[in-house]
């Protein structure tokens, strides 16, 4: 018989790959741990060889599972926009998100287009913001939904969550500004998680600090980075050429980005359809 591929075995794969730990991508498929593995086994079994390089901390892609995941990504979108047009092309409505501006290329350029193809009658608004602002509109009823980040394993029961995120420490690839003392840094928004992580490790291992930037801009804090003015706390997948990990600097716990939505909007299909499509297409 004919092997096909099953496409919520694919959407699985995407999951652990995009993630990097079995568990966070059972969570994040509401499904157990064992059937992700389950799931993982039966697509090794169709592609003919192993997927992921596995240890104790994380999972990593195979060269057969880097192939898959390139081959399949558009298959994935095609199949979520086909069915989108199958079951709704009559929804309506209009939605306001927020999304921080480190994210909002990747969902504008990579997420929205889709979702608005599938959905045309619903009317897309879009604010930028750091998280924590972006997070009391949420609150307050301002916006509908946004995607923030947040320390992980923060009790928030209704979050959706998109992906996990490693902070790291980055200098400047060319400038030894890790042993300067007092430490120069270049910081978030006040209330920023990454901020007051920074600032809490650094006190706790009595290192004194001076504020270069303090900016509600991901790209200025990046862009002070590279030009050698300061470090900073940055996702591990944004990293540039142009830095360097800092590696004898406080170990930062893992965040979150998540998926927050206002009281109102629960009772509202978009909403639901929109998160639903940054829970399967979000990635650092």
């Amino acid at each position: 018989m004919t092997a096909t591929l099953d496409i919520d075995l694919v959407r699985t794969f995407h999951a652990v790959a995009r993630i990097g730990k079995f568990n966070a991508a059972a969570q994040l498929l509401h499904k157990s741990p064992a059937a992700v593995s389950v799931h993982i086994q039966r697509l090794e079994a169709v592609a003919g060889g192993r997927l992921f390089n596995r240890d104790n901390q994380a999972v990593s892609l195979t060269t057969l599972g880097k192939r898959l995941l390139l081959a399949t990504t558009e298959l994935l979108r095609t199949h979520d926009r086909v069915l989108a047009d199958l079951q709704g092309t009559r929804l309506a409505g209009r939605i306001t998100l927020g999304v921080p501006d480190e994210y909002a290329d990747h969902v504008i350029r990579d997420i929205l287009p889709t979702f608005a193809s599938a959905w045309p009658n619903v009317v897309l608004e879009l604010k930028t913001a750091p998280s924590y602002a972006l997070r009391d509109l949420v609150q307050r009823d301002k916006l509908q939904a946004a995607v923030v980040t947040q320390p992980k394993g923060e009790p928030d029961a209704q979050a959706q969550v998109l992906v996990s995120t490693t902070p790291v420490w980055v200098g400047p690839a060319q400038t030894a500004i890790a042993s300067m003392e007092p430490l120069p840094l270049a910081v978030h928004a006040a209330q920023c998680p990454y901020r007051q992580a920074m600032i809490e490790s650094l006190r706790q291992r009595g290192r004194k600090t001076r504020i270069v930037l303090e900016s509600p801009s991901n790209q200025a804090v990046k862009a002070c980075v590279e030009a050698g003015l300061a470090i900073s706390l940055i996702d591990r997948a944004r990293v540039t050429p142009s830095m360097r990990i800092l590696d004898d600097l406080p170990a930062i716990a893992d965040h979150e980005v998540v998926f927050v939505r206002s009281q109102a909007s629960y009772a509202d299909e978009a909403v639901d359809l929109l998160g639903r499509a940054l829970q399967q297409h979000f990635r650092l």
